[in-house]
């Protein structure tokens, strides 16, 4: 049944001074300052509120156009009702889904659940609140990336632009792309898992620059490596040997079963690489040091680097002691991080001239992209290889 207007009529409309607007039945009509008239909507559908300008009177927008974008909204909202799962009278809000998708996918053993945890929860999460899922549009992503690209300082309690903007909080796009990674895979899960029937936006990350990555020269390793085996701490010598001799992850090195290792086929089985479970290849030299390592240490301890007091019986936080060796050598513990031990063997793998494929197969990156940016960290084993090219070409001439 079609409504009856009984202020939002034409008479009205055409007799509206400057700057005054009309406001019936969800529509709001505005007479502008240069005598043109604006329509706009705000109303309540399924429990979301919706405030939109439609169009100008000059561009041919009517009352009847913007009851149809009404009705059309009210329509799609029932559409979305009737296509939810059996049993589910409302749509499911953000918030619920993130819930909900952190418990199937810890079920289903997914990745990097901690940190995906940690961007929906604190992030996207209170931002997005209880949204339809089915109703995030590409719009309120642009609207999140703003929002977190540059966070003003909480006064307070209350949101304030600060006079001094060295005082501003900002976050890094980089940091913004995990978090549209995280969003991104919450989406394609809901697909797969019938929550919602296709992807409701669009996710464009943002362009990130490329960083020059810190890696140690073969002096510095040497200092290194000497100044962790004479620390207090016994762990952090085979943790400094082991990240050097493998590029492994920090978290791979500290959860390391000895059964996992292969000494004879040279290979530490990784079941919770961030790529996935993965063979790790290792050098004859740490097959030597580990073999001795492992007949010294603790026996009976199914880690590596174990720690009675952790709830999973293996040491997690190897941080001050890396800073205190890092330090002990002459370099500087804000730049040389543990991490900085993977990126020195990638970088040193790609300087002797190895391929990136198999570069690649060592590391457990997902994709040779990856990788590439080590080969530009250092021009000597480019310029090694050209030498290598003229030598050839020499013989020929």
């Amino acid at each position: 049944m079609a409504k009856t207007f009984s202020k939002l009529t034409r008479v009205a409309m055409r007799k509206l001074v400057l700057g005054a607007k009309i406001s019936e039945h969800g529509i709001i009509f505005e007479r502008q300052a240069n005598g043109d008239g604006v329509f706009s909507v705000n109303v309540m559908v399924d429990a979301q509120r919706i405030h939109r300008v439609i169009g100008r009177e000059s561009d041919g927008t009517t009352r009847t156009q913007t009851e149809e974008f009404i009705e059309k909204a009210r329509q799609d909202a029932k559409a979305g009702r009737l296509n939810l799962p059996k049993g589910r009278k409302i749509a499911m809000g953000f918030s619920e889904a993130v819930d909900n998708y952190l418990i199937k996918l810890e079920q289903e053993g997914g990745k990097d659940l901690k940190m995906k945890r940690a961007r929906l929860r604190l992030h996207i999460s209170p931002f997005f609140g209880n949204l339809p899922l089915s109703k995030i549009s590409s719009f309120d992503v642009e609207r999140y990336k703003k929002h977190r690209l540059l966070e003003y300082a909480i006064r307070g309690g209350i949101k304030q632009k600060p006079r001094d903007t060295t005082k501003l909080k900002t976050t890094s796009p980089g940091t913004i792309n995990r978090e549209l990674a995280a969003l991104s895979h919450l989406l394609s899960k809901a697909i797969e898992w019938g929550w919602i029937d296709r992807r409701p936006a669009t996710i464009r990350r943002y362009q990130e620059e490329r960083s020059r990555v810190t890696y140690l020269t073969i002096e510095q390793i040497e200092r290194l490596t000497e100044c962790a085996k004479q620390d207090q701490n016994p762990q952090i010598y085979p943790f400094v040997v082991i990240g050097l001799g493998t590029s492994m992850r920090r978290m791979e090195i500290l959860s390391i079963r000895r059964d996992n290792v292969n000494l004879e086929h040279r290979t530490i089985y990784i079941p919770d690489a961030k790529g996935g479970p993965r063979e790790q290849p290792i050098t004859g030299q740490l097959v030597a040091f580990l073999e001795g390592h492992m007949a010294a240490s603790q026996r009976g301890a199914p880690w590596l680097f174990p720690s009675p007091t952790a709830k999973h019986g293996h040491t997690v936080d190897i941080r001050k002691p890396f800073r205190r060796v890092v330090s002990a050598a002459g370099l500087n513990p804000d730049e040389v991080v543990r991490h900085t031990l993977r990126h020195t063997a990638i970088t040193h793998l790609v300087q002797a001239g190895v391929d990136l494929p198999t570069v690649k197969r060592i590391s457990g990156h997902k994709t040779l992209i990856m990788v590439e940016r080590y080969a530009h960290q250092n021009g000597e084993h480019i310029n090694s290889a050209m030498d290598k090219l003229e030598g050839r070409y020499r013989k020929i001439r």
